[in-house]
């Protein structure tokens, strides 16, 4: 197995980076703030967080290639820098504290690309999750002081905690009355949105979560840290991994249930 320890504490130092840029601007009265041709909006912190990020890798890591959600992709080669500098911009530029910056590293193997390394850093929340390939899942405030992260034990839909982000995109695929089901079905919903819920399925604090349309940058740091925890992290459709442009996470006990009511 590969030791990723050394690219697990470069993520860390780049969220530092970026955490100080992103709560520097957090509710500051004169924020900018502009739509993109998706009709999202992007602020001078999710452009600023990114540019420092890509900066720094081109210093630390120039032989690896970066993508990321304001600037796209860059480079080639096996190994690649997946960022997201501010997911939740709504919630950011709302003053919301439920916005993280996700860094992940993926790396060519056997099966294809993989994220290997993860960083889910919120600040405004006051909490980091991390985890590497291999060595586990944590949350805490460094990687000195940390507390190792277990998916929960929950084997019954009944006794199940199921987190979503909104109701629209079920909606619009046709898929709301399969959604509808399944929160008749489990003990607790609640909508918390975004990176959030896969790091609480991390945890254990919630048991299944599931989205219908995510981006690549949405998705890689969250899905190792939910693997490394135990959990199951795939497409809709089953498929392990990041690639299907969705995505159905779980503890593991309850994935094929999961999948049986929002699976495609």
């Amino acid at each position: 197995m590969p030791d990723y320890h050394d690219d697990l504490r470069l993520a860390h130092v780049l969220a530092d980076a970026a955490d100080a840029a992103t709560m520097e601007r957090f509710r500051a009265l004169d924020l900018k703030v502009e739509t993109k041709p998706d009709m999202t909006p992007v602020s001078e912190a999710d452009k600023a967080a990114e540019e420092l990020i890509r900066s720094s890798l081109a210093r630390a890591r120039p032989r690896d290639a970066v993508l990321g959600e304001e600037y796209g992709s860059e480079g080639r080669g096996p190994r690649r820098w997946i960022i997201d500098p501010i997911d939740g911009t709504k919630n950011y530029v709302r003053g919301v504290p439920v916005w993280a910056t996700l860094i992940a590293l993926m790396e060519r193997g056997p099966g294809g690309d993989r994220p290997v390394v993860g960083v889910v850093s919120a600040p405004a929340l006051g909490r980091r999750w991390w985890a590497a390939l291999g060595s586990g899942a944590y949350s805490g405030r460094s990687l000195s002081s940390a507390t190792r992260l277990r998916v929960s034990g929950v084997s019954r839909l009944a006794d199940a905690s199921f987190a979503y982000s909104s109701l629209t995109g079920w909606e619009e695929r046709g898929r709301l009355p399969d959604f509808l089901r399944l929160t008749r079905e489990v003990w607790r919903t609640r909508a918390y949105g975004d990176f959030w819920p896969y790091m609480m399925v991390a945890e254990g604090s919630v048991d299944i979560c599931a989205e219908p349309e995510l981006s690549m940058w949405d998705m890689a740091a969250n899905a190792v840290i939910v693997q490394e925890a135990g959990g199951r992290f795939t497409g809709l459709d089953g498929r392990e991994g990041v690639h299907g442009g969705n995505a159905a996470a779980s503890n593991g006990l309850l994935h094929a249930d999961l999948l049986g009511h929002l699976g495609d």
